[in-house]
């Protein structure tokens, strides 16, 4: 069953530390908890003139991670089956496949590390092709399709993850 996360903090400006998180956590956390299949809720905490909170009251979103949680939707709306599960993969990232995995599609986070490559190898015989998905920027570079044991070069920066789908 999925875990749902809630009240995790809010991206804002207020004066308590759970409603004050950067934009760039807000979204570190949503894309962390989808790679270890939980849903994420998302609100905001920013003070503004008329000492009223979206985060109670509702009306506009002020801050920058909504636009990139959408984003992050809109990928998740394309992975077959639309729900993840976590896949153990290596200590220093967080990956996940889909709930019912036939092994051909992987999505991988790298939070605020910054690898300039990262190797993997699934099989000796299926082609896969990988994607670079900057979280942040909200683009998605195809770096080509690959085969056996591999190295994909990263762009050495935080909020990068790799999708790799199985190459039909």
């Amino acid at each position: 069953m999925p875990v749902v996360l809630d009240e995790i903090a809010y991206e804002g400006n207020i004066q308590h530390g759970w409603g004050n998180i950067t934009a760039e956590e807000m979204v570190r956390s949503f894309w962390e908890a989808a790679c270890r299949g939980g849903y994420h809720c998302q609100g905001e905490t920013f003070l503004c003139d008329e000492n009223i909170l979206w985060w109670s009251h509702g009306g506009m979103l002020r801050g920058e991670s909504s636009q990139r949680i959408s984003f992050l939707r809109t990928i998740i709306e394309q992975i077959p089956g639309q729900k993840l599960k976590p896949r153990t993969a290596s200590w220093d990232e967080v990956c996940a496949i889909p709930e019912n995995n036939d092994n051909g599609y992987y999505l991988c986070f790298y939070s605020f590390m910054r690898p300039s490559f990262r190797e993997y190898y699934f099989d000796d015989d299926t082609y896969y092709t990988v994607e670079i998905i900057d979280t942040w920027n909200m683009t998605i570079e195809n770096v080509g399709s690959f085969i056996g044991r591999f190295s994909v070069p990263l762009p050495a920066k935080q909020y990068i993850a790799v999708r790799i789908t199985k190459k039909l």
